[in-house]
């Protein structure tokens, strides 16, 4: 490359054309122009005859200089003219360029991807080899060796490269690097994320001695990620995590569902110099119990999303009682009672204590249960000690079995030494009147719940005097004796509710407060996971952005509970995601693995240390070439005068002026017509009209444009081939001036620069959904960075602003029995030029009676998967999915446009019985 002040040239050789200039000159000076032919009387050749010799013409100076010019701008496109940005790769040898693609990448991770194709531009224009370095650990099998290739070929690999959902392995890729057989004086080139791991030293020492080392950071706050969230009644309360050293930074969680239907949204912020931030998802125990994943918003990483299994959902409950379910009275039973109150948020069992036990259980609960044999303390005992609840309820039994042994203690498995009997109205420690319930103190798990006041209780058992009595002390009458206690067990709980579960002893049973009290218990456990007897396979895996997907290649399945002796490692063999069946699985999350996770250590001193946002070189070999397009055709319209093909010097002027015009017009709607479309609104009308069109919106930029033109023209001929539907040329459509009821379906693109639409594009747009229209909203920002607080992505905003005034109707996911996913091919996902995201279209359950949704709205980049160019050849790729996925872009287009025409047809099954009288059957 030759730097010539700000100015540098990408091919520099090339420049040794300009020697050849004078040549040129001089061949085109005695080049004279053709002559010309004029009409006239052969008499004349002899009144013209003159004894002199005549010279040759020579071309005029001025136009020998045009000439000149246009060479020399081709030449010096050639040579390929830029400005640097100052980012440029160091002169030197071969260049390894090491990416780090763990995790924490995921969130800007097409910045880093856009970032390693600029250095491998540079490469491929200086002829540099290229060996392309990941740090990320790889997947069992996956091939270990580098080496040195062609910039064009790395480009290839760079391109299909995606984050590890999990962290780096800095000694491996150290080792893969002494094993490269390098050249001195070469250029490492180093995008390095924002966590530390170990090793990273090393491999930093080791890339210095590769040559140079130009080191590119992330310039932003850096990644977050989610510790386990804790549990309670009505609430899910998640610790969201940064590097240390921050500034005030804001975040905000979302509770999403399986079908990405979004329960909850809560905002909050890092304090500065904070490392956590603690935010409470309050949801009603039924809508907790579908929430699927947590996550944190504008973070899209596998450590960003925590997934969230029946341990966070599911409370199995067992019912133990010492009499039988009385059927002819069943007010008088203890159960009915607890399973009325139980039954709505919880799981219901009953059974004996060794059949309850057999099973996973989250809470035991126990009504008037007296004495317990030894075996069975031992087993209830170690059950509570691995997590379990029990919740025990005193009754007669319970009160006869304490005056038979003079009292009960801790090892009959309950919580306080009990006294003997019972205290009673009318007995020897009698009330006057019923007691009421005092306020639950602040360190009891009831604070909060409001008391009653007609809640009272005529009997009870009661506690002997101790020191910690009061520490094991929930709830307390008025008096101050304790009605409830607990004491904690291992990792579980045992507590005594001192009166009965039914309406003997207290009317407690028969209140609201008593659902609240149980919800408060069940919560205190800690839910039932999968089954820990045998192996659990992969279900689906979290990628490196924090989707959930298929199972990559050497996933293993996670060893049964029984035999783990250490918390499963996140890493290749195991990568975080769903494991077992989809009536019982685990889920392993990355987040709570980053335990002491820290910031990148400092550099060592002769590192350059580049930006990661930094601008792109502006190449000027584009415009170079443009004004010598211009030229080139001002020069023909002067040679053309010239011979005399012109009819007047006016003419001449008035050609190269369109000339020039027609190749300098944006692409907007009417001066270039980039679709096709008339410019007589007749015709347009026409030909809207006699023939089935698609259309897409134009924005007035021409890139976006002519992709939408190109996309559509190929599903166009997709829909041709493959179905009844025989569509023309699609048109571009100006939403201010042109009708759109002639077409069934509108492809709307969103861009930065579109503008707020007028009051009567705003008529129009509403008038063409009311009376039966499709518009497909396209934002095209799959893989955008969303700012932190913003709802999606940079389109999807900038669709909320120019969509205000439009009737769209609420949205919601598609559903997997919608008919979209039906119309022609069956399809459980609508990719595009990206995968993954959420198509929204108008919520039937809104709507019950509407057949089409006027309104459909997606980030996948639809057009640029469609489009083809002059050749035939797609001018986009498709990521991750390459042609699999650009297959199943054209089913979802194929299906959009049958959905446009003929609505909720296929959901219709009026003709079933034809159909089947037609088979025979």
């Amino acid at each position: 490359m030759l730097t010539l002040g700000p100015l540098a040239f990408a091919v520099p050789w090339a420049l040794a054309a300009l020697v050849g200039l004078p040549v040129l000159w001089w061949l085109l000076r005695v080049i004279p122009p053709a002559p010309r032919r004029v009409a006239f009387p052969a008499i004349r050749l002899l009144a013209g005859l003159h004894p002199r010799e005549d010279t040759p013409h020579h071309t005029p100076w001025w136009l020998l200089l045009l000439r000149l010019a246009i060479a020399a701008l081709v030449i010096l496109a050639v040579a390929r003219p830029l400005f640097p940005s100052g980012t440029a790769v160091p002169e030197g040898g071969p260049i390894v360029l090491a990416i780090d693609d763990g995790w924490s990448t995921g969130r800007d991770f097409e910045s880093r991807r856009q970032r390693a194709l600029r250095i491998l531009d540079q490469a491929e224009r200086e002829n540099r080899p290229v060996a392309l370095l990941t740090t990320a650990a790889r997947r069992p099998g996956e091939a270990r060796e580098i080496e040195l290739a062609a910039a064009a070929r790395v480009k290839a690999a760079v391109g299909a490269l995606e984050p590890r959902p999990w962290r780096l392995d800095a000694p491996a890729a150290t080792a893969l690097l002494d094993r490269l057989s390098l050249p001195d004086g070469g250029v490492a080139m180093w995008i390095r994320s924002e966590e530390s791991a170990p090793g990273t030293a090393e491999l930093t020492a080791r890339l210095q001695q590769v040559g140079r080392l130009v080191v590119i950071d992330a310039s932003d706050g850096g990644p977050v990620w989610l510790d386990t969230p804790a549990s309670a009644p009505d609430s899910l309360t998640a610790t969201v995590r940064r590097l240390p050293g921050g500034g005030e930074t804001p975040v905000a969680l979302r509770a999403v569902t399986e079908d990405d239907r979004v329960l909850a949204r809560v905002a909050g912020g890092f304090d500065a110099g904070a490392d956590q931030a603690t935010l409470s998802i309050v949801l009603p125990t039924e809508l907790r119990n579908e929430v699927a994943r947590i996550e944190v918003e504008g973070q899209s990483t596998a450590a960003a999303s925590f997934l969230v299994d029946e341990r966070f959902r599911r409370r199995p409950v067992g019912l133990l009682s010492a009499r039988e379910f009385e059927g002819a009275q069943p007010l008088l039973d203890e159960l009915y009672y607890l399973d009325r109150a139980l039954a709505p948020f919880t799981e219901i069992r009953r059974g004996d204590l060794a059949t309850l036990l057999d099973r996973e259980l989250a809470v035991l609960v126990m009504a008037d249960v007296g004495s317990l044999p030894f075996g069975q303390r031992e087993t209830l005992d170690a059950w509570i000690g691995r997590g379990g609840v029990a919740v025990r309820f005193a009754g007669p039994r319970l009160a006869a079995a304490g005056v038979e042994k003079g009292t009960l203690g801790p090892e009959d498995m309950v919580p306080v030494r009990l006294r003997r009997g019972d205290r009673t109205l009318g007995g020897a420690l009698s009330w006057s009147r019923p007691a009421s319930l005092a306020p639950f103190a602040e360190d009891s798990p009831f604070h909060g719940l409001d008391v009653p006041p007609d809640v009272t209780v005529s009997r009870q058992v009661l506690a002997e005097p101790a020191i910690d009595l009061g520490e094991k002390t929930w709830a307390r009458l008025g008096d101050g004796t304790p009605i409830v206690t607990a004491e904690r067990r291992g990792d579980g709980w045992l507590v005594l509710v001192h009166t009965t579960a039914n309406a003997d002893w207290s009317n407690l049973p028969l209140s609201g407060l008593f659902v609240e009290m149980l919800r408060r218990m069940v919560a205190l456990s800690q839910g039932v996971g999968g089954t820990s007897e045998r192996a659990m396979p992969p279900l689906s895996i979290l990628d490196g952005f924090g989707r959930l997907g298929p199972v990559p290649a050497g996933a293993d399945a996670l060893p049964p509970t029984a035999a783990r002796t250490a918390p499963v490692q996140v890493g290749p063999r195991h990568p975080p995601g769903f494991y077992g069946t989809d009536s019982s699985r685990e889920a392993l999350n990355l987040g709570p693995a980053l335990t002491g996770l820290g910031g990148r250590a400092a550099l060592p001193a002769g590192i350059e240390v580049q930006a990661l946002d930094a601008g792109r070189d502006l190449e000027l070999q584009g415009w170079l070439l443009a004004v010598a397009l211009l030229l080139a055709l001002a020069d023909t319209v002067v040679a053309l005068a010239l011979r005399g093909l012109l009819p007047t010097a006016r003419a001449a002027t008035g050609a190269m002026l369109a000339l020039a015009l027609l190749s300098a017009a944006p692409g907007t709607a009417r001066a270039q017509q980039p679709s096709g479309t008339p410019a007589d609104p007749e015709r347009f009308a026409l030909e809207a009209s006699t023939e089935t069109r698609l259309a897409y919106v134009l924005t007035g930029d021409s890139w976006v444009d002519g992709i939408s033109r190109d996309g559509l023209t190929g599903l166009t001929d997709t829909l041709t081939r493959r179905t009844a539907v025989e569509p023309a040329e699609p048109y571009g459509i100006d939403l201010e001036i042109d009708e759109l009821a002639f077409f069934p379906l509108l492809y709307w693109p969103i861009t930065d620069s579109q503008p707020r639409l007028s009051e009567q594009a705003v008529a129009r747009v509403n008038v063409y959904m009311r009376n039966g229209g499709v518009i497909l909203f396209d934002t095209r920002d799959r893989y955008q960075i969303v700012t932190p607080g913003a709802r999606g992505g940079p389109g999807m905003q900038r669709l909320i602003d120019i969509s205000r005034d439009l009737e769209i109707p609420p949205l919601a996911p598609v559903s997997p029995d919608h008919v979209l996913t039906r119309t022609f091919y069956l399809m459980h996902e609508f990719p595009g030029r990206y995968a993954g995201g959420t198509v929204w279209l108008e919520d039937g359950a809104g709507n019950p009676g509407s057949e089409v949704s006027p309104a459909l709205v997606g980030s996948h980049d639809w057009a640029a998967a469609w489009a083809r160019d002059n050749l035939g050849r797609f001018r986009f790729p498709v990521v991750p999915g390459g042609e699999i996925q650009r297959e199943m872009a054209f089913r979802f287009g194929v299906n959009l446009v049958m959905y446009a025409l003929t609505g909720n047809y296929k959901a219709d099954q009026v003709h079933v019985p034809s159909i089947l009288e037609r088979l025979g059957q």
